[in-house]
């Protein structure tokens, strides 16, 4: 159950409206690393979790909440935006050498405005669940795997780009309650990031996460092979680091490199049926 409050989470103001700006700012609504994105797998994630405490389930649940007003502030920004945008200023912003650099793509005039003229038609200039190429959000990045450790590392992955994101549309802005909206966005991302850390702690860390599921006895797997390093280049060299030598993440066994060859031989696969419909010199 939810409640509504209709003052914003945090202010939103433009004073001067750039509809290739509103643009941009779709990707965070609806794009793979928005706002909808994380708010819909936090949900998900709340409602199946079967952990032995609620701590988790209500954790999630106010998060996932808290993305809501992100969204709403987000669909705000992007009203604002397109509100009396003048003409002149579409085809400024169209031509802007920022607008080009992170949006990229061909005749980016026509495909702000574009995008503009569907947010008109379907919308009264309103904002979409759609990213910034109008292609509506799907929900087919929404993890919720019904494993605590996954789901948080997912999560982090997932504030991660959401984080990126903000920051490349706040170096973007040039509207000042624009990049103030947006340093608020950026702060939370990094909160969050830094919970869902905190959740994997308090479970035992990485050391007793990892390999997740820890549920599945690490004796069944294959002891040769599970913290080799495969090397894949022709002429064997690689790049060294953490993971090529010394313990483990989880300390249960050593970094070795393996030149990658083949364990097995070639695949043998039985003639093709004739009810398959191939050819007649197929099934001889």
């Amino acid at each position: 159950m939810y409640y509504h409050d209709k003052r914003l989470q945090y202010p939103v103001q433009v004073t001067e409206p750039d509809p290739a700006f509103a643009r941009m700012l779709q990707q965070a609504i609806g794009g793979v690393e928005g706002e909808i994105r994380v708010c819909m797998q936090y949900f998900f994630q709340a409602w199946g979790n079967r952990a032995p405490t609620p701590k988790y389930r209500d954790m999630l649940l106010h998060t996932a909440t808290e993305e809501i007003g992100h969204i709403e502030m987000l669909a705000t920004a992007v009203a604002l935006n397109l509100d009396k945008a003048p003409a002149s200023l579409q085809a400024e912003g169209a031509a802007d050498s920022i607008v080009g650099a992170v949006m990229g793509g061909e005749r980016p005039r026509h495909i702000i405005e574009g995008l503009i003229h569907k947010n008109l038609l379907s919308t009264g200039l309103a904002a979409m669940p759609v990213d910034s190429d109008g292609v509506p959000f799907n929900m087919s990045h929404i993890y919720a795997s019904g494993n605590i450790a996954a789901d948080m590392y997912c999560n982090v992955a997932a504030e991660s780009t959401g984080r990126v994101l903000a920051t490349r549309l706040y170096h973007a802005a040039r509207d000042e309650g624009m990049k103030k909206m947006l340093h608020f966005m950026i702060a939370r991302d990094t909160m969050h990031q830094e919970q869902w850390l905190a959740v994997i702690e308090e479970l035992g860390g990485a050391a007793t996460q990892l390999p997740i599921p820890n549920s599945f006895p690490q004796e069944k797997e294959d002891q040769e092979h599970n913290y080799d390093f495969f090397v894949t280049s022709l002429d064997g060299s690689y790049p060294e680091g953490r993971w090529t030598s010394g313990p483990s993440i989880d300390g249960r066994g050593e970094f070795t490199v393996f030149r990658n060859e083949p364990l097995g031989g070639e695949p043998e696969l039985g003639a093709a049926r004739p009810d398959g419909m191939a050819q007649v010199e197929q099934t001889g």
